[in-house]
């Protein structure tokens, strides 16, 4: 039963593209890159914040489990792809430059309040710059939700405008007629809305995440500047 309703539906379907103008099938193909673009987009974002997500997990618990600031740091570990480490890295190596005496390997013990707002404004900084980064590649699903209908409907409309020149033309307005250029016509809305849907979704979906993302690394450098303050910045 399944067969047969799928061997139906890929008839329609076949003798709608063979009715529909030229300027549709354009269209729906141009649909069919976008969707190709739109699912690329959503699987690559999807793995990139997952993979993003267990790394931070990973780091966090690195991170709390250290005695001192610049102790990960010290050690020169390396987490590539982790947002949480290179706010981390971004800030620590700030503040080991406030912290440099003349004297090759000295630290100083304390640093100024100055110092701290450099550092911070670091962390500020680098928390903007990796929410860019995992924001990357989501105009094309934006493009895909706003852009996919209304291709969609251009098409509709011009297949609709094409139906009725037919039907002037042949000088006769009668079913058979008319129904193979406006079902011909419509297949390109279709073809619109379901580009549309998953990328709307899918979209979402992301820049949920997204946010969720850009809070916590807003919270970490926020905890982490408390930390500098409280170990590094000398008391008056």
């Amino acid at each position: 039963m399944h067969a047969s309703i799928f061997l139906l539906a890929a008839n329609d379907l076949g003798y709608v593209w063979g009715k529909a103008t030229l300027e549709g099938k354009a269209i729906i193909v141009v649909l069919l890159f976008f969707s190709i673009f739109a699912w690329s987009t959503m699987a690559y974002k999807a793995l990139q914040m997952r993979r993003a997500r267990k790394l931070n997990q990973f780091f966090d618990q690195e991170f709390r489990s250290q005695k001192h600031v610049l102790e990960v740091y010290d050690r020169r570990v390396e987490v590539p792809d982790c947002p949480l480490f290179m706010v981390y890295n971004q800030g620590c190596q700030e503040l080991d430059a406030r912290l440099r005496t003349a004297q090759e390997g000295v630290r100083k013990k304390h640093v100024s309040l100055k110092a701290i707002e450099h550092v911070k404004r670091t962390l500020e900084s680098s928390v903007a710059r990796e929410s860019l980064r995992l924001e990357s590649g989501l105009i094309l699903l934006a493009i895909a939700v706003s852009g996919a209908p209304f291709l969609g409907l251009l098409g509709t409309v011009w297949g609709v405008m094409s139906a009725f020149s037919y039907v002037a033309m042949a000088g006769k307005a009668d079913l058979a007629t008319m129904a193979p250029g406006v079902a011909a016509a419509l297949v390109t809305t279709v073809a619109g809305l379901l580009v549309a849907i998953p990328s709307m979704f899918g979209y979402n979906w992301l820049v949920h995440n997204l946010r969720v993302a850009t809070v916590e690394l807003d919270n970490f450098a926020q905890e982490l500047t408390s930390k500098i303050e409280t170990e590094y910045l000398l008391d008056d």
